[in-house]
């Protein structure tokens, strides 16, 4: 087993026509063994800006912390929130690696080969929201 499935989790974001959803589950678990039902996966960096992580709980964590900390460094200094392209650019260059942007979904996690067929069947282009925040 890799380290990256060790404590599990399942991550989709799909994006639609002025909208996008991201959603994940909440266990943290010790391979089989459950640990916590409420374990944060999604992080939110500002008002139209979320990132989900899955994997090692600590890398998560850790990875949240700094990404945050680049944000408000950025704030201070550009007196404006990150656009997403930016912030994109921001967590490949902490990863060591180019990373592709998705035009339509994303997985992630140990359910990811599920989690991209549902994916598949379920998103369209230009996807429309039925439900209302305001």
């Amino acid at each position: 087993m890799s380290i990256f499935e060790y404590n599990g989790s399942a991550l989709v974001a799909m994006v639609g026509k002025n909208c996008f959803a991201i959603a994940s589950d909440r266990r943290l678990g010790v391979q089989l063994q459950t640990i916590a039902t409420d374990f944060q996966r999604i992080f939110k960096i500002h008002d139209k800006l979320y990132v989900g992580l899955s994997g090692l709980a600590t890398d998560a964590q850790t990875l949240y912390q700094r990404l945050a900390f680049r944000h408000k460094l950025y704030q201070l200094r550009e007196e404006r929130d990150m656009k997403p392209e930016t912030f994109a650019s921001l967590v490949s260059a902490l990863l060591y690696e180019k990373r592709e942007l998705a035009k339509d979904f994303v997985v992630s996690g140990t359910a990811s080969e599920s989690l991209y067929g549902a994916c598949e069947s379920m998103c369209k282009p230009n996807m429309v929201s039925s439900l209302s925040l305001d």
